[in-house]
């Protein structure tokens, strides 16, 4: 080696170093496997030399151990290309510094430049410095940093000083990156930006796929864009199609902020404004003053169009009193500063002021009209309202009055025995308050009351019979009653009267489904089988 000064390189057809090449950032297939503490590893050293492959020159001065390659330096080492303007070659621990011009070639795709590289051919790690930048042509994939280490053995390169990742879509910057070439997979921690055209994520961990433009989210992150705002710490973006997956109690803001969508997972298309959440759902309008509830719901924020299920609940608040709603599917749809709602199955309501039930119920905050549809039930303080269809209209915030359609029954408890009752084909109750101020019975008019002395005795059972039945009450008394055409009235003495005759035909008290409170809502009850409501053939019989 000694005598080999000053000869020109062309003399020289064999000798060699190696390059390195290098990549973007790697990703494990977990966060959990990421980033967990592994036990140290000796790494298997290479054992083959570094070949010198070309050189205009080469140098072995004396006292100094490496050897000086000059001009147009090719190096080669287990697969690896390196070229330079010229490099320093440690024979004994087959290792080499490059400067000027360093270049790595690895394959027909990935290409590394950089100012300044050291390799150690025992251990195939490259280290990159000074205006790095790896490109994967086959990725359209560019890394730019001042600092990037490349382990050949384990295939990761990464950076950590701060590094940037461009392609066609998305531009990548964090203060720690590494890269698998194999997987094509990245990884960013720390201060992590993801520029889109169309969003922008800020994030603490990323994993990014340039093969797929799916992005998979690790740790703290918020997508920002015109429509809204995402924040969420665990799921998948697809930065192309702009689907995600978000998990962990994720949640999406609207564009007014006035929207807000949380839940376990959220399946969402941030381009459609939709969402598929499964478990935990809750979906709050500030505006409209309503919050949706449910373990699967789905959220159309194009058309303004939202539905939950399973233990489904709305809480509607733009009144004094809240209104408490389940049903197997609830549906809210907004109508400009209002909202309209309806449930579907079981439904159960309760408001402090008046509760009920039926298979289904829609309720408008526009106007405060609910209505009960097939055998529904309402309760205001001790009266029961029944029948096939109930509207009820509110009017400052508490219960103006309600029409009752078909099958149609009230009832007021005396005690556990004697109940006032009114039965028609069609009534209006009119409410002052929580009391009965005029009763309008349209239709095969029925009723019983239980009259009173002076002293709050029972004078006896008063029963009638009309086509039409019109009542005014003043402090909870019968104040006057109309009944036309051919009234008919009979008077029992109580001690007379018969247990069938207490109760008008197909008239029940239902206390027993009551809800009782906003928790009651979802109390699963079964009407008794002596209380059912007449079959539908015999319900509309005459009408």
């Amino acid at each position: 080696m000694d005598k080999r000064l000053s000869i020109k390189l062309e003399e020289i057809k064999h000798r060699a170093p190696l390059l390195v090449v290098l990549c973007f950032l790697v990703i494990c297939a977990s966060a959990e496997t990421l980033f967990s503490a592994l036990p140290p590893v000796v790494k298997p050293k290479s054992s083959k030399k570094i070949e010198l492959r070309k050189a205009r020159l080469w140098v072995q001065r004396l006292n100094f151990e490496p050897l000086v390659l000059i001009d147009s330096v090719v190096l080669v080492h287990e697969g690896a290309i390196m070229y330079c303007d010229s490099a320093y070659v440690y024979d004994k621990s087959n290792s080499f510094e490059a400067f000027g011009n360093v270049k790595i070639n690895q394959g027909d795709t990935l290409t590394l430049v950089g100012d300044y590289m050291y390799y150690d051919g025992m251990y195939r790690l490259a280290k990159m410095r000074r205006n790095v930048v790896l490109e994967d042509k086959k990725m359209k994939m560019t890394l730019f940093t001042d600092s990037l280490n490349f382990d050949r053995i384990m295939n990761i390169a990464y950076y950590f000083d701060g590094g940037m990742v461009v392609d066609p879509e998305n531009e990548l910057t964090s203060s720690w990156g590494q890269y698998e070439p194999a997987l094509k997979l990245a990884t960013f921690r720390d201060s992590v930006k993801l520029v889109n055209k169309k969003f922008v994520i800020h994030s603490d961990t990323l994993q990014y796929s340039p093969q797929t433009r799916i992005t998979t989210i690790l740790g703290p992150s918020v997508v920002q864009s015109d429509s809204g705002t995402i924040y969420t710490n665990r799921g998948w973006y697809n930065t192309v199609t702009e689907e995600s997956m978000l998990l962990n109690q994720s949640l999406v803001v609207n564009k007014q902020k006035n929207q807000f969508l949380t839940g376990d997972t959220i399946f969402f298309n941030r381009s459609k404004s939709i969402g598929e959440v499964y478990g935990h759902m809750i979906l709050q309008d500030t505006v409209r003053k309503i919050i949706l509830k449910g373990d699967r719901g789905h959220y159309d924020g194009a058309l303004k169009f939202a539905w939950a299920s399973k233990l489904a609940q709305a809480l509607e608040y733009s009144q004094k009193d809240t209104l408490y709603l389940h049903a197997d599917t609830l549906q809210m749809t907004p109508e400009g500063k209002f909202s309209r709602l309806k449930a579907f199955r079981k439904a159960r309501f309760f408001r402090n002021d008046i509760q009920g039930i039926g298979d289904s119920i829609q309720y408008s905050s526009k106007d405060s009209v609910m209505h009960l549809f097939r055998e529904a039930v309402v309760w205001n303080d001790n009266h029961q309202v029944a029948g096939d269809t109930i509207h009820v209209y509110r009017k400052d915030s508490v219960v103006d009055h309600m029409i009752v359609k078909r099958d149609a029954y009230i009832m007021e408890q005396i005690d556990s025995l004697k109940f006032n009752q009114l039965k028609g084909r069609t009534i209006t109750a009119f409410m002052d308050g929580r009391q009965l101020r005029h009763v309008l019975v349209e239709g095969s008019g029925e009723s019983i009351f239980y009259p009173q002395e002076k002293d709050a005795s029972f004078i006896g059972q008063n029963q009638t019979e009309s086509g039409f039945l019109a009542i005014d009450f003043e402090d909870k008394k019968v104040k006057k009653l109309k009944l036309w055409p051919e009234p008919k009235a009979t008077m029992t003495p109580l001690p007379e009267l018969k247990p069938e005759k207490l109760r008008l035909k197909d008239v029940f008290w239902l206390d027993y489904m009551r809800p009782l409170n906003k928790d009651d809502i979802f109390r699963v009850v079964t009407r008794k089988a002596a209380d059912a409501a007449p079959k539908r053939s015999d319900r509309f019989a005459g009408e």
